[in-house]
């Protein structure tokens, strides 16, 4: 994939994109349900998007999980009709809107009852910032002098090395031996991969909202990542695009922090909305996407990267499965971030002290194939507050006879 070139800052009427950036190249022959607010039954409805047009399915699966617990999800889908709620540019423009139009729908993360789960260290490239983050506890100019020290003791390819193999027992004999040992290390190149809670049902936000970041951090960064939807058996139906908001400088002062680094108001968005799979796209074709990432803030940085799905350590279905099996089970199916090869280390304001993130800066993350998830970097306290959950879910379809 080619990563967009460098613009502008885009105009307050349309920072969010346009709906053919948010859609994937191949939309007409792609299989595609979402979430939108409808002020009409003041609540949340299930949509499918076919020709630009939204269609409200909600009157025969009122939960994307429903859906997403088919069969067939992508076969069901595409033979469904229902009524038409509106134009999809229209309702992506109004979500996006300095000042929505409560009265009209807007678009809302494409998952509701999914657990939201996150695979961390999952590319080399970051299991060495990971480290590096560890070492230095959160302080970004000593991270400088550890990444130096760290590429000259162990390099900064791992990529060769099957995690759990014979190999990578044998490295983590050595590295404990220099002293080098990290929990980073052991969940990257160990049997058992780090799986964590990204945040609580219900709480993503979708494309063209805010997402937040703690006011107090001075280190942190997006996560650009391929989600996959999972069925409670654990059988991958579709995917999406994720931005695992992170705070490096949490995380970094201690590991036991992660709730506090991962999990705040704001900081898991999702969408724009869920490419089922068929024959047109499935499992194999998310093994060999690529995630373009642009940052483009109000005082003129920008920065591009690309996260290239064959670079990482574990397969995706290997993660699935230790996930969800004999030993866990999800009854609501999950959504799980595969983890990002992005490792921020590019200079922002003064040499030696890295990336991080700014008020207002418009985050992009892109792949042909899933569209393109737009947010706009807010405090996670400035943020609108997340307030509707699992309770209020089953009330309002209750009241609409959807239950």
């Amino acid at each position: 994939m080619t990563v967009p070139k460098p613009r502008g800052l885009p105009a307050e009427a349309d920072w969010f994109g346009s709906p053919t950036e948010a859609l994937p190249d191949d939309a007409d022959n792609s299989v595609l349900v979402g979430r939108i607010w409808d002020p009409s039954v003041d609540g949340p409805s299930t949509v499918t998007v076919r020709g630009g047009e939204v269609i409200d399915i909600s009157h025969l699966f009122p939960t994307i999980r429903d859906v997403c617990e088919l069969p067939d999800p992508a076969a069901t889908v595409a033979g469904l009709d229902g009524p038409r709620v509106g134009d999809f540019g229209e309702i992506l423009a109004n979500t996006g809107a300095a000042s929505p139009d409560r009265t009209r729908p807007w678009l809302l993360a494409p998952v509701d009852l999914q657990a939201l789960k996150a695979a961390g260290v999952t590319f080399p490239v970051s299991l060495i910032e990971r480290v590096i983050e560890e070492r230095a506890r959160g302080d970004v100019a000593v991270a400088a002098d550890i990444r130096h020290r760290m590429s000259a003791d162990i390099g900064t390819d791992l990529s060769s090395l099957a995690p759990g193999s014979p190999e990578a027992d044998r490295l983590k004999t050595l590295l404990v031996g220099e002293g080098i040992w990290s929990q980073y290390l052991e969940v990257g190149i160990g049997p058992d991969a780090e799986i964590f809670t990204k945040g609580q049902i219900l709480s993503a936000v979708g494309t063209a909202v805010a997402v937040g970041v703690l006011a107090a951090s001075t280190w942190n960064n997006p996560e650009p990542e391929v989600t996959l939807i999972v069925q409670s058996s654990g059988r991958v139906v579709g995917a999406t695009l994720g931005n695992d908001v992170n705070l490096r400088d949490v995380e970094g002062r201690s590991a036991l922090l992660l709730p506090l680094a991962k999990d705040n108001n704001a900081s898991c968005a999702l969408g724009p909305l869920i490419r089922l799979f068929d024959e047109r796209f499935g499992m194999d074709h998310v093994r060999e996407l690529e995630v373009g990432l642009e940052v483009c803030g109000v005082d003129g940085f920008r920065l591009e990267a690309v996260s290239e799905m064959t670079r990482m350590s574990r397969d995706p279905e290997a993660l699935v499965r230790q996930l969800i099996g004999p030993h866990h089970r999800y009854p609501d199916g999950a959504a799980l971030m595969l983890g990002t090869m992005f490792a921020p280390i590019q200079d922002r304001d003064r040499p030696g002290e890295g990336f991080t993130h700014k008020v207002d800066d418009i985050v992009r993350i892109s792949c042909p194939s899933l569209g393109t998830l737009v947010n706009r970097v807010r405090h996670a306290e400035e943020c609108e507050p997340w307030e509707f959950g699992v309770r209020d879910l089953m009330t309002n379809l209750g009241k609409r006879g959807l239950l």
